[in-house]
């Protein structure tokens, strides 16, 4: 198991990240083939960290402030493995989507990489819905549900300083989405949440997902198949 911290990331157009008001880290976290893009906001000197596939304990020491939450986009083992680490070493509270809560607190059973990950997520603090806020200082995300990969996905869409950033978890890559032939997965569901993202985050905005590279709306608006088909 690996965590390669890829610092912080150069977001055009967000102005508090242009500014230096606004921080966000990009730690890979790499559990045998399988590889992991996990996130830390850092605002006003406080962090809020997203979806720690692996090695929470870890990540707190790479950290260098304190963090105050920790939200996972949903609940697969590749996503909440480092959380319970994490929450040990900094007293964060923990959030997930209640549809997720329970595959998440499960999760290293749920799929078959599971025996490859630290633990399973602990009881969350705090269980999410349509239109709740969470954030860190003046960084605020606005929770988007889209069911599709898991029944408990979300999107986190920024707002104040985060405004120009989502993090989309495993529901829109770069140049496609997640994967819905997992246990909970939905493709009619998938293309419904797709919908709504296309009408509610605007195309400039930046998509940090769970896998692979950055993007951006409107590039995936233009390309992604899935977002073309839906449109």
């Amino acid at each position: 198991m690996g965590i390669y911290d890829a610092g912080a990331m150069g977001l055009d157009g967000v102005e508090a990240v242009e500014s230096g008001r606004l921080e966000v880290i990009l730690f890979h976290v790499e559990v045998g083939m399988h590889s992991t893009n996990c996130y830390a906001v850092v605002s006003e000197g406080r962090a809020l960290v997203i979806d720690p596939a692996n090695g929470g304990a870890t990540i707190a020491k790479e950290l260098d402030v304190p963090v105050d939450l920790v939200v996972v986009t949903h609940g697969h083992v590749d996503h909440v493995g480092g959380v319970l680490g994490l929450v040990e070493a900094t007293d964060a509270k923990f959030a997930i989507s209640a549809a997720d809560a329970d595959a998440a607190m499960h999760a290293k059973r749920e799929l078959s990489i599971g025996a490859n990950y630290d633990d399973d997520a602990p009881k969350p603090d705090i269980l999410l819905k349509d239109g709740d806020v969470v954030g860190v200082g003046a960084a605020r995300f606005r929770v988007l549900p889209t069911p599709g990969h898991t029944p408990g996905g979300i999107l986190l869409v920024g707002e104040g300083d985060a405004e120009g950033i989502c993090f989309t978890g495993d529901t829109i890559f770069a140049g496609s989405v997640g994967r819905t032939d997992l246990r909970g997965g939905d493709m009619p569901a998938m293309l419904d949440s797709l919908r709504r993202a296309a009408d509610e985050i605007p195309p400039t905005t930046h998509l940090l997902p769970g896998h692979g590279d950055d993007t951006t709306m409107s590039w995936e608006l233009g390309h992604n198949p899935y977002l073309r088909w839906v449109g």
